[in-house]
């Protein structure tokens, strides 16, 4: 289970915890590993003062006696409110008045400045209307929000302490820290002040499904439940990440725990404390994971880079000539190795730069110009729609046993069994053998056929036509967009050939 690391309210966590296997670190690098030090006791003398504890609060709704209410009409209703109105606990169904109370939680934060600003998480200080940070001298200030970013879990605060030398650290390199490093930790596990932890960087580039630009650093540094917002420092002293989940079945540390790198942190910091909010950049696009049979229905050696499922209206990569179907192998000179890193490298580019985009198309590489946007707000790219118009099909319905599934045009009688929106047209997979390879892809009942070996489809005639031209040039895949239930999504099929 993954858990938040403040206390005492636990962050709920829905999504599973996504395991990424990693490379070998080259020999070629052991010759500048560092020793481990004979003792943690300078560098935690040095750094304990910038380490503080941050207690949040906000009054909740509470309620008095038992949590349960009888449907209107029952008659145990009249009963049960007679009862709790002669108790002074009456409501509305007779259940108990809801009563205002006071939560506090507790956790950790960083000084970065000598005048005052304090790193945490957000979930930190999430919905609280007071804020105070008391400091490693025992010192209590209050502290004012001054920005915070939900997707990357990063808040900044600020105290008006009386002189401005506040003990502060320094943002370290988080992309040079190597996996067995060492690495140390400070926070407020428990609510029990300043405590010190050390461990190695037990893994790098960690996805556990908590925002969109997931790049977390696992530790082995023993790290709870109040940790959360403290820092993870190198044996320089520079902080490298910003303790925030820990995964545990028992609720206390078992070894594991995920801190933001520096690397993100830093630049959401900087934005924060100078707009109060993040600028990133923004694309445009929908986008989803190269796999192996994708790869191989586009001529591609590896599955690598992004593939763009869907192009948003008036974007920036709209305006570019990015279109579906493309896979995008660098963006502004970095490469994209995987699907989720190129949100990472869109967000981190300036907004309004030119950037080159290096994509896939049609065999080859090519290369356009995007000129990036801002991202103001969550932008969904809209779901593709089949083309319109065409001489009526002849045929109304399919099988085709290569893909094990069947097909149809969209008539009113299938809007009305798989609940499709009126007007909807084109082809629809009405049946998809359990055992064949469309269903273990996630190929359902109901899903929208738009494209067929990279070109639209209008009736099941385009769709057959497309197969058996695969057929026929011993293709062992088939390349379709198909519009889900989530929303447009390639899919590599893989073809059986029929004896």
């Amino acid at each position: 289970m993954l858990q938040a690391l403040y206390n005492p309210v636990r962050m709920k966590v829905t999504s599973a915890l996504v395991i990424v296997l990693l490379g070998v670190t080259s020999v070629s690098h052991i010759a500048n590993a560092r020793p481990a030090p004979e003792s943690f006791a300078d560098l935690a003398e040095r750094l304990l003062p910038s380490v503080v504890n941050i207690s949040t609060s906000q009054m909740v709704a509470e309620r008095q006696g038992p949590d349960f209410q009888f449907p209107p009409g029952s008659p145990f209703e009249d009963l049960f409110r007679d009862f709790m109105d002669r108790n002074g606990q009456g409501g509305e169904q007779g259940g108990p008045a809801p009563q205002k109370r006071r939560a506090t939680a507790l956790g950790s934060g960083f000084i970065i400045s000598a005048d005052g600003y304090i790193v945490t998480n957000n979930h930190v200080i999430d919905g609280a209307d007071e804020i105070s940070v008391r400091f490693h001298d025992g010192e209590t200030l209050d502290a004012e929000l001054i920005g915070r970013d939900p997707k990357t879990d990063v808040a900044l605060l600020k105290v008006e302490p009386k002189d401005n030398d506040l003990p502060f650290v320094k943002w370290g390199d988080s992309d040079s820290a190597r996996i067995g490093d060492w690495a140390m930790a400070i926070g407020n596990p428990f609510g029990l002040g300043g405590t010190v932890t050390a461990g190695i960087v037990s893994a790098r580039n960690r996805d556990i499904n908590q925002g969109p630009y997931d790049d977390f650093i696992q530790t082995d540094a023993s790290i709870n439940r109040g940790n959360s917002g403290g820092p993870l420092f190198n044996l320089d002293g520079d902080v490298i990440g910003i303790n925030s989940a820990i995964y545990s079945p028992s609720g206390g540390s078992v070894g594991i725990g995920f801190a933001i790198p520096s690397g993100i942190a830093q630049s959401v910091v900087d934005q924060l404390k100078e707009y109060g909010r993040t600028r990133r950049g923004w694309l445009g696009v929908h986008i989803q994971t190269v796999t192996e049979d994708i790869a191989d229905s586009v001529g591609l050696d590896s599955s690598t880079g992004a593939m763009v499922a869907g192009v948003s209206d008036e974007s920036p990569a709209k305006d570019a000539g990015i279109k579906q179907g493309d896979v995008i192998l660098s963006f502004d000179g970095k490469e994209v190795e995987s699907m989720r890193r190129l949100p990472r490298i869109v967000a981190e580019t300036k907004i309004g730069k030119d950037v080159d985009v290096v994509i896939w198309r049609d065999g080859k590489k090519q290369t356009v110009q995007v000129e990036l946007g801002e991202l103001e707000e969550e932008v969904v790219a809209a779901s593709a729609a089949p083309s319109e118009g065409g001489e009526a099909p002849v045929i109304a319905e399919a099988e085709l046993p290569a893909l094990g599934m069947k097909v149809a045009n969209v008539d009113d009688a299938l809007r009305q069994r798989y609940n499709l929106a009126e007007g909807t047209e084109g082809v629809i997979v009405t049946d998809v053998a359990s055992d064949s390879y469309a269903a273990e892809k996630g190929v359902r009942p109901g899903d929208i056929i738009i494209e067929a070996s990279h070109s639209s489809v209008t009736n099941v005639e385009d769709v057959t036509n497309a197969v058996k031209s695969a057929l026929d040039d011993d293709k062992r895949t088939i390349l379709m967009l198909i519009e889900t239930s989530a929303g447009p999504r390639y899919f590599g099929l893989t073809l059986a050939q029929e004896e």
